[in-house]
C-alpha cells in the first residue's frame, strides 16, 4: 500500500508540474521535491517521464469525462434534438469544473499548444466527439456540402461553446455579475447556442429576443462568474 501511496502522489505532483511548466520544461527533480520522494522514484514507479506525462493527461481526461454520459439516441431521433444535446453536453463538460484544477491547465495547455505525446493520448478521445458532431451534421447539409465546409461549421459550433471557458475571467469585466447569474447559466446558454446554430443551418427562425422556451434559470452562471 506504501508502494500505492507513493505512486498516487508522484502523479498528484506530476499534473501540477505538467500544467504549470508544461512537458518539456517540466523537471523530474521538481516532481520528486514536490511528491516527497527520492529523484529515481519518477524511473521506478513510471519507466520514463514521458510515460509519466501519459497518465497525467489520460487521468486529466478522465477526470473531466467521467461526470458525462455520452447520447445514446434511438433510431429516428431528429438531427436538430441531437445537436442541441451534443451543445448541451460540450457547455456541461466545459464549464460545471469548479476552480481551476490542475487537470483542467493541463488539458487546456495540451490544446492549445500540442505535444506529440499528448496528440497521441487525447488524439483520440477528440476525433471521437468531433466524429459524433459531423455525423449530426451530415443530416442536416445538403449531400454534396464539401467536406471542409462540414468540418468549418463543426468548428464554429465547437467554438461558441468553448469561448465561455476560454474566456471565463474575461467576461466578468464586461457583464454584470446579476446578468450573468440570471442569463449566463449553462442550460440558458444551450439554448442561447443551439438557437444560432439552427438559425444558421435553416433549422429554425433568425434569432431576436428571448427564446420561446427559457430554461430554468436557478442554477449559477457555473464557470463563469466568481
Amino acid at each position: 500500500m506504501a508502494t500505492d501511496h507513493a505512486r498516487a502522489r508522484i502523479l498528484e505532483a506530476a499534473g501540477v508540474v505538467f500544467a504549470e511548466h508544461g512537458y518539456e520544461a517540466a523537471t523530474v527533480r521538481e516532481i520528486c521535491e514536490k511528491a516527497g520522494v527520492n529523484l529515481a522514484a519518477v524511473n521506478y514507479y513510471f519507466g520514463s517521464k514521458e510515460r509519466l506525462y501519459v497518465e497525467a493527461l489520460e487521468r486529466a481526461h478522465a477526470s473531466q469525462s467521467q461526470q458525462q454520459t455520452p447520447p445514446d439516441w434511438p433510431p429516428g431521433t431528429p438531427p436538430h434534438v441531437k445537436l442541441k444535446q451534443f451543445i448541451r453536453l460540450l457547455l456541461c463538460h466545459l464549464l460545471r469544473v469548479q476552480g481551476d484544477p490542475w487537470e483542467v491547465r493541463l488539458l487546456t495547455r495540451e490544446y492549445v499548444s500540442p505535444t506529440p505525446t499528448g496528440r497521441k493520448v487525447l488524439g483520440e478521445h477528440v476525433r471521437k466527439g468531433f466524429n459524433q458532431l459531423e455525423e449530426i451534421l451530415s443530416e442536416v447539409l445538403p449531400a454534396d456540402t464539401p467536406a471542409y465546409k462540414r468540418h468549418q461549421i463543426g468548428l464554429s459550433i465547437i467554438g461558441q461553446c468553448v469561448y465561455y471557458r476560454a474566456a471565463r475571467k474575461i467576461i466578468p469585466m464586461v457583464i454584470e455579475e446579476t446578468e450573468l447569474q440570471e442569463h449566463f447559466g449553462i442550460e440558458e446558454l444551450a439554448e442561447h447556442v443551439s438557437a444560432i446554430c439552427f438559425a444558421a443551418l435553416g433549422l429554425g427562425p433568425p434569432v431576436s429576443g428571448p427564446c420561446a422556451d427559457k430554461p430554468d434559470r436557478s442554477a449559477a452562471a457555473a464557470g463563469i462568474s466568481g
